[in-house]
């Protein structure tokens, strides 16, 4: 009976294909109640002599009956290993997934392209607070108090006469307080005003620009202006100045190009205001209007965004849709 277990657990190893039969049949053979176990409880049968020899025979039976099990079961745990693998397994011939990179926004793409142009011609860019007090923001500009120019601006107040600068325009006084001429500056960043619609926002970015120096004239500011249109657009184009109202520049104008839309028109379009230099500005500065003379401007960096990335609504700016951004 003993050898033949060894051929019957053979027998028995060929039709398991999994670890939880394996345990099953182990028990069948070497468990408490097993087959060993029962060849073992008639040793008490036998002779001193006998029960040596059939001891060891046992045993023999055992130990081989144990190596075949545990061979199994490690041909078992290699194959579903290997059949994890192959169910797994990545196909290094496939392209790879390019990881996603983000990008400058247009916004910000513009404002560099707009720093780049005017540094070019020799301007400084400086930037200012966003927070600011009315005599920056309004008096100093030649805006006081009950100034009808002040329903243009429609201000966020704060405490302790503070608010949200209306424009870019404090940093001219900013600068001329605690300089000389000759200075040329531009001066980038975010405005707040109570406005909202497809071409206003209650946040937006402007550039200021300020040329001050002997003998400045408007023929200055229009050819600083004219070439900057060409590099901005970078094409030939058409301007044009026409009179218009800034409390801090007297004469005062706005900047148009000729534009042509989807359809074929071209139309007109207003892209930034500029003027001289108010005298009233700088005699807020202490500086002899009879002596210096300069062009102030400034820019919406959303309206000239707009117009040459052909964009119809501000909106689209800041709703952080990635379809629309990923365009730029």
């Amino acid at each position: 009976m003993g050898k033949d277990l060894v051929k019957i657990l053979m027998q028995d190893l060929n039709k398991v294909i999994s670890k939880n039969d394996l345990m099953n049949l182990k028990s069948k053979f070497i468990g408490k109640k097993g087959l060993i176990s029962e060849l073992t409880s008639e040793l008490k049968n036998l002779s001193i002599d006998e029960k040596k020899n059939k001891g060891a025979e046992i045993n023999s039976i055992k130990k081989e009956i144990e190596i075949a099990i545990n061979k199994k079961f490690k041909d078992i745990e290699e194959a579903e290993i290997n059949e994890k693998l192959n169910s797994e397994k990545i196909d290094i011939t496939l392209p790879g997934k390019a990881p996603a990179f983000g990008s400058l926004h247009p916004i910000t793409q513009v404002l560099e392209n707009i720093i780049d142009i005017f540094e070019g011609y020799g301007f400084q860019t400086v930037e200012g607070p966003e927070v600011e007090s009315n005599f920056y923001n309004f008096e100093a500009l030649n805006i006081p108090e009950n100034h009808p120019a002040r329903d243009m601006q429609d201000t966020f107040y704060l405490d302790n006469d503070k608010l949200l600068r209306t424009h870019t325009s404090p940093m001219q006084v900013r600068i001329m307080e605690n300089n000389r001429p000759p200075i040329k500056i531009i001066s980038p960043g975010k405005v707040y005003r109570c406005d909202s619609d497809i071409t206003h926002t209650p946040m937006f970015h402007q550039v200021e620009g300020l040329f001050v120096d002997e003998n400045v004239s408007f023929a200055n500011l229009k050819s600083i202006l004219n070439n900057f249109c060409i590099d901005f657009f970078k094409k030939e184009i058409k301007t044009r100045f026409r009179p218009s109202y800034f409390p801090f520049t007297e004469p005062s104008a706005e900047l148009d190009i000729e534009w042509e839309n989807k359809n074929g028109e071209k139309k007109w379009m207003e892209v930034l205001g500029c003027g001289l230099v108010n005298p009233k500005v700088f005699g807020s500065v202490n500086y002899d209007p009879d002596q210096y003379s300069g062009f102030a401007f400034g820019m919406g960096i959303e309206r000239l965004a707009m117009i040459k990335l052909g964009i119809t609504d501000i909106r689209y700016f800041y709703q952080n849709d990635l379809k629309f951004l990923k365009q730029f």
